[in-house]
């Protein structure tokens, strides 16, 4: 019961202005979940769809995949219902000053340490970094910048890492594996590129505009062109196709429908529900791995289970963040993957443990919960 309530909710009204000079409002949030562990880390979201009570379930959740991690770090997240992706770059620019101004009355260093999320990019997160700079002389820890940017690709490449770790299991790797990738944001092309290193092949991408599909694979080439297009605000992937002649967009209509062997998942909240996980089961696909927050619904994972699909949930696969934080000027490729290494067996012998043997959702809320309450425990009635 004692886990069930946050430590502190923070709500706040953003102003801001306008291009053409209107002020527009909008709620700020950060919930400071559990700082059990250590001082509280966790993910910004921007977008429409953020309120409080989705702040609240991914808080919740960043507990145990926080907590599974071993690190002495503790639970938070935050956001807003500002959409940035219709906004100019100014408009952007000033709400995230707006939005520091006042969240920087309850982060910093050693207390704490917002990250990159949902429509929080490394643009969005110099802006607010610059803002709180502004208003507080301490910006570091340790020598490392508080609210560190280099994580921006470290995510992605753990996610990989852990579906590497999952196909080891059966006696397979990477190589020649047709990945569906759901989403094109950092983290999707972080994880296409990584994918490319061990031999696999990505074959799609997706956005608010819909789909494009290279029947032959997305090379590092098509990769560069469609990361020089993202890196437009507002750009979609419907350019890619003027400069493909081989890519087909939105055919077939529907992006489950792609045939594949693994899917990677870094869309939008809910956006795997049980007839998508049939459609990909049906298409060949052994595995789904979560590189997005809370992307597979409840009734997608009895799909899965029932239809013998592999997959890595998004507490144990987005561990990628605290990597970096715990590792902060050493972290390098081959600790990236011991890490991944690690965390992976604990989250696997737990589930075995606990009876649930291949449930890594399981597994991971297992370790992250028992680390979270013995603390809590210790801590007495606070």
């Amino acid at each position: 019961k004692q886990l069930m309530e946050p430590e502190r909710f923070i709500q706040f009204r953003v102003a801001w202005m306008d291009d053409v000079g209107v002020v527009r409002l909008n709620r700020g949030f950060r919930i400071q979940y559990s700082s059990s562990l250590g001082p509280y880390q966790g993910p910004l979201h921007l977008g429409s769809h953020v309120n409080g009570g989705l702040i609240k379930a991914l808080g919740f959740d960043n507990v145990f995949s926080n907590g599974l991690t071993g690190y002495d770090v503790g639970s938070s997240v935050g956001g807003s219902d500002f959409n940035p992706f219709d906004k100019s770059e100014a408009e952007v620019q000033r709400f995230c000053q707006s939005y520091m101004t006042e969240l920087a009355k309850y982060v910093g260093p050693d207390i704490d340490d917002p990250t990159m999320g949902m429509g929080v990019a490394e643009k969005e997160m110099g802006y607010l970094f610059g803002q709180y700079k502004r208003i507080n002389a301490k910006f570091t820890s340790g020598n490392v910048p508080f609210m560190n940017k280099k994580s921006s690709e470290v995510p992605g490449k753990a996610v990989v890492l852990f579906a590497k770790e999952m196909l080891k299991d059966i006696n397979q790797s990477l190589m020649g594996k047709r990945c569906l990738i759901v989403g094109s944001g950092k983290t999707a092309r972080a994880i296409a590129a990584k994918l490319l290193e061990y031999g696999a092949i990505p074959l799609t991408f997706s956005d608010e505009s819909g789909h494009v599909y290279e029947p032959s694979g997305i090379d590092a080439s098509k990769l560069r062109t469609i990361s020089n297009i993202k890196t437009d605000r507002g750009a979609t992937l419907g350019r890619y196709v003027i400069s493909s002649t081989t890519a087909k967009f939105n055919e077939p209509s529907n992006i489950f429908d792609v045939p594949c062997d693994l899917c990677f998942s870094c869309g939008p909240i809910k956006s795997i529900n049980a007839d998508a996980v049939t459609q990909l089961a049906d298409n060949g696909c052994m595995g789904v791995i979560e590189a997005g927050h809370k992307n597979v619904t409840l009734d997608a994972r009895h799909a899965l289970k029932s239809r013998g699909v592999m997959y890595a949930p998004h507490i144990v696969t987005l561990t990628g963040v605290n990597i970096v934080h715990a590792h902060k000027h050493d972290l390098t490729d081959a600790t990236l993957e011991s890490e991944v290494h690690r965390i992976y067996n604990d989250v696997k012998s737990a589930a075995t443990e606990f009876n649930a043997r291949g449930d890594l959702f399981a597994g991971g809320s297992m370790v992250g919960f028992l680390r979270v309450a013995d603390a809590m425990l210790a801590h007495g009635a606070i």
